[in-house]
C-alpha cells in the first residue's frame, strides 16, 4: 500500500473558502469568507515600527564584488532613508516631478526608494533594459517623457547612453558610483549627507494612504507601457493579505533570497513588501535564471537558506536540474524553507514533481508549492491557490478584502477585482483609466478563469488564458490559446522557450516556436561559436522537434488544440518591439503583429522548409 504524502507543515488561510453570489445574468462575485484586518496607513510606518522593534536586525543585504556580504540593518536604512528624503524635500520634488531609477536592485535603489516614500515623493522603478539592451531607448524616451521627472538615478556610468539620448539637460542626474563624461552629476553619498530635519517631518507627515508611492510601468504589448499608480493603501493592504493568506509568514522573521527585478509587481512589491512587512531580511540575488546567470543564484542559496523562496518557472526548472547533483545546494535550500511560490507563467508539472521528489530525498518530505494570481494593477495579489491538491495552473480564491467578479465573455469567463489593493488609474491616461474598469468599479484584467470543478467551486479557479489571445479558425471553432501555448511548452521542454499560437479565421491551428539556443546548441553537438541557423537546421535538433510536432498532433483531440504545422524561430523576442518582457514573459499579440509576414508565409507554405515542420503521417 502507498504510504501517504508528507509536507512541511505550514499554516494558510486566509482564502481557503469564498462566498459565492450568482446573479441572473450569470455574473458570479466571489468574496473571501475571512475579512481584511486592518494594516498602516504608509509602508514607511513598516520600516520605522522594525528600526524600533529589532533595530539591529539585518533588513536587506547584497554581495560587493569581493565576496562578501554589505548588510544593512533596519535602524540602519529608516536613518539612510530618512537622510535622502530630506535631501528630496530640499530639491521641490514631487508627483509632478518624481523620481525616476534607471538600473537594477541594490542597496542605494531600495534606500532611494524609501527616501522617496518619506519625503511623499513619488519614484518610478524602471527596466534597467530599456537602458542597456535597447537600441533606440524608445520605451525609456516614452516612460520620461510621461513621468516628466525631476532626479533620475542610475548605479554607474554603464547607463550613460541612454541618459545622454533622453534625460533632458535640466534634469539632475544622481549616480551611486562614477561620473558622466558629457554632464555633471551629483553622487548618491551627497545625499546622505542631508539632514533630517522639519521639513522632512511636515512632508512626511502628509504621507497617507491615498498617497502616491510609486509608478510601475506594465510591459505594454502592442501599445506603449502604461503608468500604474501605487498608493501607500494599496502596498499595505495587500501585504495584509499576504500576511494573512500565508500566515506563517508572521511566526518568524522570513528570510529571502530574491533577484525578481524590483520595476515588477512580483519582486518590487511582493516580495521586498514581504521582508519588510514581516521584520524579515531580504538577500538581494544577483543571479538570474538563464544558463550564463544561474551559477550566482545557486552559490546564494548554498551560502543563505531562505525561509521561503520565489522564483519564475524557469528559476525553478534550472534550480531542480542543479540539485540533481549538488548535495550542498539541496541541503541548504531544504533545510528550512516553508513554501515555495512561483508567478509570471505556468510551472510545468514535471518541475514540480521533480521539486517534490528532490525534497522527499532530502529530508523525508515535500515543500508546498503556491501561486495564485496577480497583476500590476492590483499591487499585485488577488488571489491564491494553498491546498495541498493544487497543482500547475491553479489560481485559487480571493484574497481577504477581495471582491472577484467571473464574467462571461463569448466562450470565456473574465475575472475582474475591486478591493483597497487596486489602482485608482493610469498615470496621465484619463482615457485608458476609464476603459479599465466596468460600470460596477471592477478592474478589467483580460485574464480568463474557469473552475477546477464546477461541482466543488471551493476548490478554486483555474487560469485559462487571456481573453484578447483566443481566437475562432475558420470553421468558428474556439481556440483556447492559453492552455494550447502551456502544453506546446511544456512538450517541447528544454529545448522550447516558449510558443506563440496562430492564427484567426485559418482553417488550422501553427506555432510559432522560440528555441532556448544553448540546450540546442548541446543537443546539436556543435561549438560554443556555432551559428544559430546552423543550430536549428542540424540533424538532431530537426530530429528533435519534427518528433515534438507529431507528438502535439498525435495529443490533439480536435483543430482547436492540433498543431498543423510550425516555424523555429531564427530572431530572438524583441524587448524594444514589445515582444518580451526582462522576465522573459512573451507576449503573444506583439510578435504575431511584428511577424505577420512569417505567420502569412507559414500558412502559404513558403516559409524555410529548414525551419517548419509539419505532422507526419501515422503509420
Amino acid at each position: 500500500m502507498q504510504s501517504a504524502v508528507r509536507y512541511r507543515e505550514i499554516a494558510v488561510g486566509g482564502c481557503l473558502q469564498a462566498d459565492i453570489e450568482t446573479r441572473a445574468d450569470g455574473v458570479q462575485v466571489l468574496r473571501a469568507t475571512t475579512p481584511l484586518e486592518p494594516y498602516p496607513a504608509r509602508l514607511t510606518d513598516c520600516l520605522d515600527r522594525w528600526a524600533q522593534e529589532a533595530p539591529q536586525r539585518v533588513f536587506v543585504a547584497k554581495r560587493e564584488a569581493g565576496g562578501d556580504w554589505r548588510r544593512i540593518t533596519y535602524a540602519e536604512m529608516q536613518a539612510r532613508a530618512r537622510a535622502v528624503g530630506a535631501a528630496l524635500v530640499e530639491r521641490g520634488l514631487s508627483p509632478e516631478r518624481p523620481v525616476a531609477i534607471l538600473s537594477d536592485n541594490d542597496l542605494e535603489h531600495l534606500t532611494l526608494a524609501f527616501g522617496a516614500m518619506y519625503a511623499g515623493v513619488p519614484y518610478a522603478p524602471i527596466s534597467p533594459a530599456y537602458s542597456l539592451v535597447s537600441r533606440d531607448f524608445g520605451r525609456l524616451r516614452h516612460i520620461l517623457a510621461k513621468l516628466t521627472p525631476g532626479l533620475v538615478f542610475a548605479a554607474n556610468p554603464a547607463y550613460a547612453a541612454a541618459i545622454e539620448a533622453v534625460v533632458a539637460p535640466d534634469i539632475e542626474v544622481v549616480l551611486a558610483e562614477g561620473t558622466l563624461a558629457q554632464r555633471k552629476t551629483t553622487p548618491f553619498s551627497a545625499l546622505l549627507a542631508a539632514t533630517a530635519g522639519p521639513a522632512l517631518a511636515q512632508a512626511h507627515a502628509r504621507v497617507g494612504p491615498e498617497t502616491i508611492a510609486k509608478f510601475l510601468f506594465t510591459s505594454g504589448s502592442t501599445k506603449l507601457p502604461k503608468g500604474v499608480i501605487n498608493t501607500h493603501r494599496m502596498l499595505c493592504s495587500n501585504q495584509q493579505m499576504l500576511r494573512q493568506c500565508l500566515a506563517f509568514l508572521a511566526e518568524e522573521p522570513p528570510v529571502l533570497v530574491d533577484w525578481l527585478p524590483w520595476n515588477h509587481t512580483f519582486g518590487g512589491n511582493h516580495n521586498v513588501g514581504i521582508a519588510l512587512y514581516n521584520g524579515g531580511t531580504l538577500y538581494i540575488d544577483e543571479g538570474r535564471p538563464t544558463p550564463q546567470g544561474i551559477g550566482a543564484t545557486l552559490r546564494n542559496l548554498r551560502e543563505i537558506a531562505p525561509t521561503i523562496y520565489f522564483n519564475v518557472p524557469k528559476g525553478f526548472e534550472e534550480i531542480a536540474a542543479a540539485m540533481e547533483s549538488d548535495d550542498a545546494l539541496r541541503q541548504s535550500l531544504f533545510s528550512r524553507v516553508k513554501a515555495f511560490f512561483f508567478a509570471g507563467a505556468g510551472l510545468s508539472q514535471a518541475v514540480w514533481d521533480r521539486l517534490d521528489w528532490l525534497a522527499e530525498r532530502t529530508i523525508g518530505m515535500r515543500i508546498r508549492m503556491l501561486t495564485g494570481l496577480g497583476m500590476t494593477e492590483t499591487a499585485p495579489s488577488s488571489m491564491f491557490a494553498l491546498r495541498a491538491d493544487i497543482r500547475s495552473g491553479h489560481v485559487g480564491l480571493p484574497c481577504p478584502g477581495v471582491e472577484a467578479k467571473l464574467v462571461p465573455i463569448g466562450e470565456k469567463t473574465e475575472v475582474r477585482f475591486r478591493g483597497p489593493n487596486v489602482m485608482p488609474g493610469y498615470w496621465r491616461e484619463p482615457e485608458l483609466t476609464a476603459q479599465a474598469f466596468d460600470e460596477e468599479g471592477f478592474y478589467r484584467t483580460g485574464d480568463a478563469v474557469r473552475w477546477v470543478d464546477p461541482a466543488d467551486p471551493q476548490r478554486g479557479l483555474l487560469f485559462d488564458g487571456r481573453v484578447a489571445e483566443d481566437f475562432k479558425l475558420s470553421t468558428g471553432t474556439f481556440v483556447s490559446v492559453g492552455p494550447l501555448r502551456a502544453r506546446v511548452v511544456t512538450e517541447g521542454a528544454p529545448y522550447v522557450q516558449d510558443a506563440v499560437i496562430a492564427a484567426p479565421d485559418r482553417d488550422e491551428v501553427a506555432v510559432l516556436l522560440f528555441p532556448r539556443l544553448e540546450e540546442c546548441r548541446r543537443l546539436a553537438g556543435l561549438a560554443p561559436q556555432a551559428p544559430l541557423g546552423e543550430v536549428l537546421r542540424s540533424g538532431p535538433v530537426r530530429a528533435y522537434f519534427q518528433d515534438l510536432i507529431d507528438r502535439l498532433w498525435r495529443s490533439g483531440t480536435g483543430s482547436s488544440n492540433r498543431v498543423a504545422r510550425a516555424l523555429l524561430l531564427q530572431e530572438p523576442p524583441s524587448i524594444d518591439r514589445g515582444e518580451i518582457t526582462d522576465k522573459g514573459s512573451i507576449n503573444q499579440r506583439a510578435v504575431l503583429a511584428h511577424r505577420a509576414a512569417l505567420v502569412e508565409a507559414l500558412y502559404r507554405g513558403d516559409s524555410d522548409p529548414a525551419l517548419t515542420y509539419f505532422p507526419r503521417p501515422s503509420d
